[in-house]
């Protein structure tokens, strides 16, 4: 097994080019080789371990406002409040908001204020990740493109030694 080389020595090696002309993604794998670390790792959970209270509401709320549950409830109490304030209530002469609902437009109104910026922080969010995952999915496949051409080499170097040791004769080695 060969000693851990250099990030200077595998830049040169492997990528062809200096180790002042790396990409910070190509100095981490590198870095990862040359200190014999893995470069696989769960991104998701890595970015939200690192997320605040503001940024696990948003996700949350995002998750409530999308589902199928929240459309159907929010629909009934929609369709309730409407019956109500118009026939049930309007008979016993108690409504508390007659048509046209200024008050339901009022309360729906304040909603999507305030759930369309929670939801639009909450897709940024998940936007960092896909980011996050995307650099992480190049530095893992550029981590074994390199890995392999590790192993060409080594296994090109063992070729050869078989053959400078075969006689004549045996020289005809497949590759």
């Amino acid at each position: 097994m060969t000693s851990a080389r250099s990030v200077d020595d595998l830049a040169f090696e492997l990528l062809g080019k200096t180790a002042d002309a790396l990409s910070a993604s190509e100095r981490r794998v590198l870095n990862r080789i040359s200190k014999r670390e893995t470069t696989a790792q769960n991104m998701g959970e890595m970015v939200d371990a690192d997320a605040g209270f503001g940024e696990r509401l948003s996700d949350r709320v995002a998750a409530v406002g999308g589902s199928w549950g929240f459309i159907i409830g929010f629909g009934v109490i929609l369709f309730g409040w409407m019956l109500l304030n118009s026939s049930l209530f309007a008979r016993l002469g108690i409504t508390f908001d007659a048509y046209p609902f200024i008050f339901l437009n009022l309360l729906l109104s304040s909603l999507a204020a305030v759930q369309a910026p929670i939801i639009l922080m909450s897709q940024n969010r998940q936007a960092d990740k896909d980011r996050a995952a995307a650099l992480h999915d190049y530095e893992v496949n550029l981590r074994a493109e390199l890995e392999i051409l590790q192993l060409h080499e080594k296994l090109n170097h063992l070729i050869a030694r078989v053959e400078s040791m075969a006689s004549p004769a045996d020289s005809k080695i497949v590759r």
